[in-house]
């Protein structure tokens, strides 16, 4: 299974944010959109990520607040990206290692969509509820007096 076959379920809205607004507006629309991540993006670019972590280390490190703090100030500017071909298992080692919830889906410098540890573990159950599913119809049709595999 493959990245695509995520956003394709998915669907393909996105929230993005621009580094120079205040993280008091990229806050609200998290909470307004019920979101845990905002794509940060400049020129046509992705330059950050923000999500939950970045907001609330930012909020502890100005002691309960955001203040006049811009998103350029609280985003990571180093995210991990994929693109819609990365496979599965490869998004699932790459989100653990780096302990990524969010991971922005990039085709060259075109911003497809954005996954989160969510999408894939539902994409991971589905698939083994589908084969779970083929197995047992599989067993249930077993031809008798066949002879079982060994």
């Amino acid at each position: 299974m493959k990245v695509s076959d995520i956003l394709r379920v998915k669907g393909n809205t996105l929230y993005t944010v621009n580094p120079d607004e205040p993280l008091a507006s990229a806050i609200n629309i998290m909470s307004e959109r019920d979101i845990g991540s905002l794509v940060v993006m400049e020129l046509g670019d992705l330059v950050g990520m923000l999500t939950f972590r970045e907001v609330i280390q930012t909020i502890v490190k100005n002691g309960g607040g955001v203040g006049a703090t811009l998103v350029r100030s609280a985003m990571d500017d180093h995210p991990l990206t994929c693109t819609s071909e990365t496979e599965l298992d490869e998004v699932r080692r790459m989100m653990l290692d780096r302990h990524a919830r969010y991971m922005p889906v990039m085709d060259s410098k075109m911003l497809m969509g954005v996954i989160s540890f969510y999408d894939v573990a539902k994409a991971v159950v589905d698939s083994q509820n589908f084969e779970n599913k083929m197995l047992k119809a599989y067993i249930r049709d077993w031809p008798e007096g066949a002879e079982e595999p060994s």
